[in-house]
């Protein structure tokens, strides 16, 4: 689970313990991470947390490397890692800014596949999980670099569903609307009628939980998703 140190990732890399998955956590936040660990191990479940940058490729080569020395394959991967974007008028947007973000959302997913793709090709196939975002089918001004990082996972995404399906490997994304994580906090702060107006875009009458994200994960990587891809 990448990206587990927090939020979604935490969600989901406990659900998957409470599945009977073993689970590597990986993210940038040793104690976050830990803290992930023994919640997951609370469940019963088994796992051990690598501190991950997504952007360096010898970090991701090295957590999938540990991986398959620990429990000799890799069978699911969830590509959860990815930050936000301060809303910011496009002109006024910086270079830092953009390669910040496209390294972590896109590079950070790229790289992931790189290697988790190989590990899965060697025992037969798995299932993929990348998180895009309910921005990476429409777009939001002041957003344009997140937009962007998040609509090329949806192409990545695409793209090796379609070269690596005969081979056992599924590959897809899940698209959140607003989710009540640390990430939100951050973007929304303390402003009570921004909120009210993010909130309102659901139909649902309010912004997601962490764990149906998680539950969305776990049935694309379950057997009962057998025939999705892409």
């Amino acid at each position: 689970v990448m990206g587990g140190t927090s939020g979604i990732g935490r969600a989901a890399a406990v659900a998957y313990a409470r599945e009977g998955a073993r689970v590597v956590v990986a993210g940038r936040r040793a104690a976050e991470g830990e803290e992930t660990v023994r919640l997951l191990r609370a469940q019963g479940g088994e796992g051990f947390f690598v501190a991950t940058d997504v952007s360096k490729a010898v970090q991701v080569k090295e957590l999938v490397d540990r991986t398959m020395q620990k429990f000799g394959r890799l069978d699911f991967a969830f590509n959860n890692a990815g930050i936000e974007q301060e809303p910011t008028p496009f002109l006024e947007q910086d270079e830092e800014t953009f390669d910040r973000v496209i390294d972590i959302n896109v590079k950070g997913v790229w790289l992931s596949m790189k290697y988790e793709i190989p590990a899965m090709l060697k025992t037969g196939g798995g299932s993929i999980v990348n998180t895009s975002s309910g921005l990476g089918v429409i777009a939001m001004p002041g957003m344009e670099i997140y937009v962007a990082s998040k609509h090329a996972v949806i192409g990545l995404t695409k793209s090796a569903a379609l070269e690596f399906g005969k081979q056992g490997i599924r590959v897809n994304a899940i698209l959140p609307a607003v989710i009540d994580t640390d990430m939100f906090q951050r973007f929304a702060g303390e402003k009570a009628e921004f909120r009210a107006q993010i909130t309102a875009l659901h139909p649902i009458g309010r912004i997601g939980k962490s764990e149906e994200i998680a539950d969305a994960a776990i049935w694309l990587s379950s057997s009962k998703s057998s025939f999705v891809t892409g």
